[in-house]
């Protein structure tokens, strides 16, 4: 089943990858410091992240080409602050290949070796995808770093609500988020409206590629499944409120501001084992709290870097 899911999405890749060329003229299209971005490299990163991102396949190639721009200047901007933070970064091989098996196995390939291939067949250098992993993984490191002390998780809150609260089934909720800043609070409403006009007309999706400056606008703002336990009370009664496909206000969050959709809506039996349960949802509240803290840092040293877009 997994060979025959990969053959199928391997085919699929191969004919929009070779569909999504935007320009054969190589263009200098922004300038982050010293560094240039050129129209290849948007072209590049496109390939890459159609590869790994099959919901991409449904944007036009115009779409396409903004969100594969806005994720390599996010790159870029990274690596700035990882330069100048860590002198000589290294990773272990072993440490990078446990992480891009994550990777692949998300879209049905077994092994490195295979990946590779399916690199290679789609013209994407390995190193490319090596090296962004690895910007990832030392950017992680960098806000586990900085921000682990003022990560505030109240376990035996979450022991005493599991035991109050047990029942035999929860639910789960499925969503995308648009992650936008600014200093200015009376730009709020008028950046929502805007945000809500783009939803209404285009989809959620655009907003997204629109209005959204968080990373995972290049994944269309997917947060994945989160569980009801592991909700804030405020964000929980929210969610118990909310039907699928419909989407939040404005909700504050550290350096920004969160629109949320739920996507989809699941019930599942309980975990009975609580100490398994706590765990879970300390890990989940943990990785919420440093992906905010994460978007607060990137913005603000955002802020002191020179781009020019062109």
């Amino acid at each position: 089943m997994l060979k025959k899911k990969f053959l199928i999405y391997f085919i699929f890749i191969f004919f929009i990858l070779n569909n999504v060329s935007f320009s054969i003229e190589n263009k200098i299209l922004a300038k982050i410091e010293k560094e240039i971005i050129t129209s290849i490299d948007v072209e590049n990163e496109a390939k890459y992240l159609l590869a790994l991102n099959e919901s991409l396949n449904n944007f036009s190639k115009k779409e396409i080409f903004e969100i594969s721009k806005k994720s390599i200047i996010r790159e870029k901007v990274k690596n700035i602050e990882i330069q100048k933070q860590f002198k000589n970064p290294n990773i272990p091989d072993d440490f990078i290949e446990q992480i891009l098996k994550n990777v692949y196995q998300k879209v049905g390939i077994e092994n490195l070796e295979k990946f590779k291939q399916y690199l290679n067949y789609n013209n994407i250098d390995y190193d490319y995808v090596k090296e962004r992993v690895e910007i990832e993984t030392l950017w992680n490191e960098l806000i586990v770093a900085k921000f682990t002390s003022k990560i505030i998780i109240n376990e035996n809150e979450i022991r005493q609500q599991l035991i109050a609260n047990t029942k035999k089934y929860s639910k789960s909720f499925l969503v995308s988020e648009i992650f936008f800043a600014t200093s200015d609070s009376k730009q709020i409403e008028n950046i929502y409206n805007d945000i809500e006009k783009t939803i209404k007309n285009e989809g959620f999706n655009k907003a997204i590629l629109t209005y959204s400056s968080s990373s995972t606008a290049s994944t269309v703002g997917n947060l994945g499944w989160i569980q009801e336990e592991a909700l804030n009370e405020n964000l929980k009664t929210i969610f118990f409120e909310m039907n699928e496909d419909e989407y939040t206000k404005p909700i504050t969050v550290p350096g920004g501001f969160l629109v949320l959709k739920i996507n989809k809506i699941k019930e599942e039996e309980t975990n009975q084992n609580i100490e398994k349960k706590i765990n879970e949802i300390i890990a989940v509240k943990k990785n919420d709290q440093l992906n905010q803290f994460s978007k607060m840092h990137y913005n603000k040293i955002k802020k002191d870097i020179k781009i020019y877009e062109f």
